[in-house]
């Protein structure tokens, strides 16, 4: 029973996803500016959310410096922009292997710690990156710099197209990141990183190498969450390195839209991600007291609903819009 109606429920999904993902692809069509820059602003914030869930959710990875990748791949954008004469979407990819490849040092440092020095070092990392990039005088410096006129134009002819396009690479890098967390997830590796969340040391009997299957993890992650810092600033079109490497903005709501959302499952962040931006457009203009309802929402959530909003979703209604093979041959075999 559980297994029909979870692929009933699916189905279901995969419809209703169609649906809204075509509608989501035809708004220059239908919506003005201001609400093609919001929903950019959710995809992004959707694709970060659900990178940092499969590293804390699923890697057991507790990142609080992921501002680091963003940051960091907002200033290769720049860099490779102007200095190196590629076109911003070709600049967009180089961001992400550079991302990839700042990440394997990084992971061999912040590895040898565990628990909370792990999440420190993290934060400690990303501290670095800005003091870094606050030295480099060739991007602005602390003041930071903007994005060329022309480099900016080169993306497309008006101002109506090139803000399509940049809609449009947000919804992209959003469905991207939700697609392969998806299937990657369901492959051998998902399964066994699957296995370490559940129990690190079972899993370590069974033979899976848990160094490499983290490494793996925290690499790919740190590529995919440059290239959605590329995008961001690409949006934004101006970098410093205190917007760039901000605690608060790519981290702090990222790991609240998680956790109120559901930590360790795919629908969590979307959830997380949709109740963020309602409260932030309804409170926002509120001040510091929108924050404090912020804080609020997260410990209510945590007490009342551990495992999040689709948690309690899931718990009450036994759904899972995003099946993974494995789970259902788990539920047979113990049925059986």
């Amino acid at each position: 029973m559980r297994v029909t109606r979870t692929s009933s429920a699916a189905s279901i999904a995969v419809i209703v996803g169609t649906i809204i993902l075509i509608a989501l692809i035809a708004a220059p069509w239908w919506a003005g500016r201001a609400d093609m820059r919001l929903l950019g602003e959710i995809f992004l914030y959707l694709a970060l959310a659900s990178l940092w869930n499969l590293m804390a959710g699923y890697a057991g990875l507790v990142s609080v410096g992921q501002q680091a990748y963003v940051g960091f791949g907002g200033y290769m954008l720049f860099a490779l922009t102007i200095f190196g004469g590629l076109p911003p979407l070709v600049a967009i990819a180089g961001a992400g292997v550079l991302g990839a490849l700042i990440a394997v040092p990084v992971a061999l440092l912040i590895f040898r710690l565990r628990g909370a020095y792990f999440a420190i070092g993290t934060w400690v990392m990303a501290e670095v990156f800005r003091l870094i990039f606050a030295q480099v005088s060739a991007l602005g410096g602390g003041s930071g710099s903007s994005l060329p006129v022309d480099i900016v134009r080169s993306m497309a002819e008006g101002r109506d197209a090139r803000e399509a396009l940049s809609y449009w690479l947000a919804l992209g890098i959003a469905v991207v990141v939700i697609a392969a967390v998806y299937l990657y997830l369901r492959s051998r590796q998902g399964l066994a990183l699957t296995a370490i969340r559940d129990n690190e040391l079972a899993a370590a009997s069974l033979g899976i190498d848990i160094w490499r299957t983290k490494f793996v993890v925290y690499v790919v992650t740190g590529a995919l969450t440059a290239m959605v810092g590329a995008l961001i600033f690409l949006q934004k079109l101006r970098i410093s390195p205190d917007a760039a490497f901000s605690v608060n903005d790519w981290t702090a709501f990222v790991i609240f839209i998680v956790v109120i959302g559901g930590i360790g499952t795919i629908e969590g962040p979307i959830i997380g991600t949709l109740v963020f931006f309602a409260l932030r457009e309804t409170l926002s203009d509120l001040g510091t007291v929108y924050l404090m309802v912020l804080g609020l929402v997260a410990i209510i959530v945590m007490l009342k609903a551990p495992k999040g909003i689709w948690g309690l979703v899931r718990a009450r209604f036994d759904l899972q819009l995003f099946p993974l093979g494995y789970r259902v041959i788990q539920n047979k075999t113990d049925k059986d």
